[in-house]
């Protein structure tokens, strides 16, 4: 489902990228969804994933403003070193996912996000919501101006991001959902980490069945 660029020119843009997820001593082979929000002369990453290339390319010449992580498992951070040394940007990330960071990353990030935090392209404010579950520093970007949620991997088109390893908690994803999420307006878009975007009207009325399933 399209994005409507704000009047100022800022749009989003996906590049998908393929790579390897590791936790809990598995590994499986994922294709992740890196979303830029910019206009024509500077841009916000969100999650870098797996290949710096070709975000770059996206990027072009424009300036990264900034790199946001929605978490720290290892597919949504493993190209932020080589983002940060190619653009001088700051990767941020929730404080309470450095136990996920710290198994993969040599460096800290070079950033907090934190609950309400804005951060600003162009004309567009995108506000920081911690939505603790999938991870315990998971967070979405909510951009009212352009009418979406980039939800990491708290929401998908289906229902609630995995629970089912190390850090990660079914009701407390839940109440992340319910509280934080499902209560945007039913027509903002979804912008998922991986796989297809949704609205939030779309999943509101299945929260139940998710409870019912346990995931």
């Amino acid at each position: 489902m399209p994005v409507a660029p704000s009047p100022g020119g800022v749009r989003v843009e996906r590049v998908v990228t393929s790579g390897v997820f590791e936790l809990d001593g598995g590994s499986w082979e994922v294709d992740n969804n890196v979303w830029l929000v910019g206009d024509d002369t500077e841009v916000l990453v969100v999650d870098a994933a797996h290949d710096a290339p070709a975000i770059l390319e996206a990027v072009g010449g424009r300036r990264v403003v900034a790199i946001v992580c929605t978490h720290g498992h290892n597919d949504h951070v493993n190209a932020v070193g080589d983002l940060v040394r190619a653009t001088g940007a700051t990767a941020s990330l929730h404080p309470d996912d450095r136990v996920l960071w710290d198994q993969t990353q040599p460096e800290p990030p070079g950033g907090e996000l934190a609950d309400g935090q804005v951060f600003t392209v162009g004309d567009v404010d995108l506000t920081v919501l911690h939505t603790p579950g999938h991870a315990p520093g998971a967070c979405c970007l909510h951009a009212p101006a352009l009418g979406v949620l980039l939800s990491g991997d708290t929401l998908f088109s289906g229902g609630p991001g995995a629970t089912g390893r190390s850090f990660s908690d079914f009701p407390t994803i839940i109440d992340s959902i319910s509280e934080r999420l499902l209560t945007l307006p039913a027509d903002t878009v979804v912008l998922t980490g991986h796989g297809d975007t949704t609205t939030i009207g779309d999943e509101a009325p299945h929260l139940q069945e998710w409870l019912d399933r346990g995931h």
